[in-house]
């Protein structure tokens, strides 16, 4: 489906817009399913532990990218969980601990089979913000994307 659209509308936020050929409940699976977010999460060819997952407010998740130079270790706390439609979480990469952002990711139903995923994420600085951008973010995020358009292209 394309690359995902970043914009950085205000000092300290990332937004992030993609749409998927697939409807909402499937999407909101993909997000949400411990099997299929190990699938799809790393981006092609990365193996994705998920050590941790409760998808309800104040639960703990956290996923390990396995890459073939490094493994990365990633986890926050679940916010909000509103199905189909909000996930509102914390992330913190083990590489900078004591960073967290806030993201919140809104599932819209487009009405013709597809739906669109919006994550806006929240920095405590603009500093860190642009760290984040200069990090390799939006390779690794369309990676995962395309790993996630491949996932939803199989049979239901």
């Amino acid at each position: 489906m394309g690359r995902a659209t970043i914009t950085t509308p205000a000092e300290r936020e990332i937004h992030v817009e993609r749409v998927f050929d697939a409807p909402r409940d499937r999407v909101w699976k993909a997000f949400t399913d411990p099997e299929l977010i190990a699938r799809w999460w790393g981006g092609v060819g990365e193996k994705v532990v998920v050590e941790r997952m409760e998808v309800e407010r104040g639960g703990h998740w956290r996923f390990v990218v396995h890459g073939p130079d490094r493994s990365d270790g990633f986890e926050g706390r679940y916010r909000e969980v509103t199905p189909p439609e909000r996930i509102v979480q914390t992330f913190e990469w083990d590489g900078m601990p004591g960073h967290v952002v806030v993201e919140t990711a809104t599932f819209t139903d487009l009405g013709d089979g597809r739906t669109k995923v919006t994550t806006v994420s929240l920095f405590h600085t603009t500093e860190e913000r642009d760290g984040m951008l200069q990090s390799g973010m939006e390779e690794g995020l369309n990676s995962s994307y395309e790993a996630l358009d491949a996932l939803l292209a199989e049979q239901p």
